[in-house]
């Protein structure tokens, strides 16, 4: 594995790499900084040259207090890109990933070979909306101790019956978001960004094999938006995991990385 932080639109960003092959680029969602990834990174770089990073204001990368958008995160991918000198790149994005990575496919198409989006939508007026249990874990936190902003999350973020069959991981994800925290404004900042984001009307221009994935029981991003974006991006793949919530990535994930892994190696 190979570690460290570059300098990409006047802040730096984290970066680790792991195994050699065909470059792939995983991007988180709110929050979440590269630990996320615990369930797929081992199995995907054993396949590919994996690429994982922390979004601004998030984990090890720098945390600007101004406003910015999905475009300029999609803009930090890129600059990224560039500077590893991986070429063009297999994206998957997750959430708030995806939303990253449909910007990336839209403006700098020269660097994605293929698009997987995760639990995730197109955005805007049209798209489900997050549901009001999720939408509450969220930001009804103001006399929560920073652990307990975390838990609560996680309790809309995992599906309910996941959530309690497992409490040991909820607890070490619960350890891992407490080491890497970043302040609320930072975290607000890429809410910001999401509230803004939509790619309904361009999603036709999107033209490289694409992947849609989401769990049927997702109250952050519920389902149908998958079927949604599926509907408009021209040739898409669709893959529905029952029973999934919205980290259906991490509860179903020998499901989740081999239908990754079978879509990309059918891509040649």
């Amino acid at each position: 594995m190979a570690e460290g932080r570059v300098g990409v639109n006047g802040i730096e960003l984290y970066y680790e790499t792991i195994g050699n092959g065909d470059p792939l680029l995983l991007i988180e969602g709110l929050g979440y900084a590269t630990w996320m990834w615990y369930r797929q990174r081992d199995c995907f770089g054993s396949r590919y040259r994996t690429v994982l990073f922390d979004n601004r204001c998030t984990g090890r990368s720098d945390k600007p207090d101004r406003s910015f958008t999905i475009a300029d995160m999609a803009s930090d991918a890129a600059g990224l890109i560039e500077v590893l000198e991986t070429g063009s790149v297999h994206v998957l994005g997750v959430s708030m990933g995806g939303f990253i990575a449909q910007e990336l496919a839209l403006n700098h198409p020269r660097l994605v070979r293929t698009l997987a989006l995760c639990c995730t939508s197109f955005g805007g007026s049209k798209a489900a909306p997050i549901t009001p249990q999720a939408l509450e874990s969220m930001t009804s936190v103001a006399d929560l101790s920073p652990e307990e902003v975390i838990r609560r999350g996680l309790s809309a973020a995992f599906s309910q019956e996941y959530f309690a069959s497992h409490p040991t991981e909820v607890e070490r994800i619960v350890a891992w978001r407490l080491a890497s925290a970043s302040p609320r404004r930072a975290w607000q900042r890429q809410f910001q960004s999401v509230l803004s984001f939509c790619s309904e009307d361009r999603l036709e221009k999107i033209a490289v094999p694409t992947l849609v994935m989401a769990g049927d029981h997702d109250l952050v991003v519920p389902v149908q938006n998958a079927y949604a974006l599926a509907q408009r991006i021209t040739g898409s793949e669709l893959a529905i995991f029952p029973g999934g919530g919205h980290l259906f990535f991490i509860e179903q994930a020998e499901r989740f990385n081999d239908t990754v892994l079978d879509f990309l190696d059918r891509q040649g």
